[in-house]
C-alpha cells in the first residue's frame, strides 16, 4: 500500500521544520520556502513552454538549485550544521552570470523599460522573475529578523531574477517577438 500524502499533523496550523522544530504555518521561514516552491513551479512551466534545449537544460538546473535553497530554508538553522543538506555554491551564481553575459551579447541595447508580454513564454518568464524577487524579499526579511539565511542564497536569488529578465528578452528575440516598450503618459 502506498503511503498517504496527508498526515493531519498540520491541522492545528503548525508545521515542522527539518530537524523537528514546530512553527506556525504563517512563520516567515515557511513563507520563504513556500515562495521558493512557487517559483520552482513557475520555472517548470517556463521550461515546458521553451522550445530551446539549452534553456530547458538551464531551467532544470535552476529547479534543482531551488530545491537546494528550499531545503536550507526549511531547516531549523540551529540544527542545520549537524545535517547533511545539498549546498549552493558560488559556481551556481557564476553560471547565471555567464548565461546572462552570453545572451546579452546577442540582444539589442535596451532603450526603454519593457512591458511583460508579447508571447506566453515571455510573459511566463516575467511572472517567474517577479516571484523570484518576492522570494528574495522573503529571505531578506528572514535575515533582517536574525532568522539566519545563508548569504549565497540572497546572491543567487538576486542573480536569478536578473537571469529571468534577460532570458525573457532572449526568448522573445528567438521567437521574433517585438519587445513592448513602456511609454509613460506625460
Amino acid at each position: 500500500m502506498a503511503l498517504k500524502i496527508y498526515t493531519k499533523t498540520g491541522d492545528d496550523g503548525t508545521t515542522s521544520l527539518i530537524g523537528g522544530t514546530k512553527v506556525p504555518k504563517s512563520h516567515l521561514r515557511i513563507e520563504a520556502y513556500g515562495t521558493i516552491d512557487e517559483l520552482n513551479a513557475h520555472i517548470g512551466l517556463c521550461r515546458d513552454q521553451s522550445a530551446d534545449e539549452p534553456t530547458r537544460n538551464n531551467l532544470l538546473e535552476i529547479q534543482d538549485r531551488l530545491f537546494t535553497i528550499g531545503s536550507s530554508l526549511a531547516c531549523d538553522p540551529v540544527k542545520e550544521p549537524k545535517m547533511r543538506l545539498p549546498d549552493l555554491t558560488e559556481a551556481d551564481v557564476q553560471l547565471l552570470e555567464k548565461e546572462m553575459d552570453r545572451m546579452s551579447e546577442q540582444l539589442p541595447e535596451m532603450k526603454n523599460f519593457i512591458l511583460p508580454g508579447g508571447h506566453p513564454v515571455v510573459a511566463q518568464l516575467h511572472i517567474a522573475r517577479c516571484v523570484a524577487r518576492r522570494a528574495e524579499r522573503c529571505c531578506v526579511r528572514l535575515e533582517l529578523e536574525s532568522l539566519e539565511v545563508e548569504p549565497i542564497i540572497l546572491r543567487y536569488l538576486n542573480r536569478l531574477s536578473d537571469y529571468l529578465f534577460v532570458l525573457s528578452r532572449f526568448t522573445g528575440m528567438q521567437l521574433s517577438v517585438s519587445e513592448i516598450p513602456w511609454k509613460p503618459r506625460i
